[in-house]
């Protein structure tokens, strides 16, 4: 499958990030982290309201394989491996090189273990 870049552009810096390879997205403030599969993290200077608009104005369909979770990530729910509300815990892997943990709040993670019941993130790749 061909790849598809999104390109991020600030005053000083441009990323050029293949979307496949994004794991996830973090909140900090007036920044969004990016998260790659590769551990490389990169900042850019808007906040994750703003990232959810600027992903689905650049990408528009592919922009489905991000999900917000909660007040402070968009993760690429593709590389969902594990929710535990409980624990207040999501796991993010590919299952063979990287795994993220991030911890969560019930209601968020509630929220998206039943859009995978329903079916609604089931099956969308990009």
């Amino acid at each position: 499958m061909k790849s598809v870049y999104l390109y991020l552009n600030s005053r000083d810096e441009l990323l050029r990030i293949d979307v496949r390879k994004i794991v996830y997205f973090e909140a900090d403030g007036n920044y969004t982290d990016v998260v790659l599969v590769n551990g490389l993290k990169g900042v850019v200077g808007m906040n994750l309201a703003r990232m959810q608009e600027v992903l689905s104005e650049r990408l528009r369909e592919r922009a489905a394989i991000f999900a917000r979770v909660g007040k402070k990530y968009i993760i690429n729910h593709t590389y969902v491996y594990q929710i535990n509300v409980l624990r207040q815990k999501l796991v993010l892997s590919d299952g063979d090189h990287f795994i993220f943990t991030l911890d969560i709040s019930k209601e968020a993670l509630k929220r998206l273990k039943e859009l995978y019941e329903r079916g609604l993130l089931a099956g969308k790749q990009a």
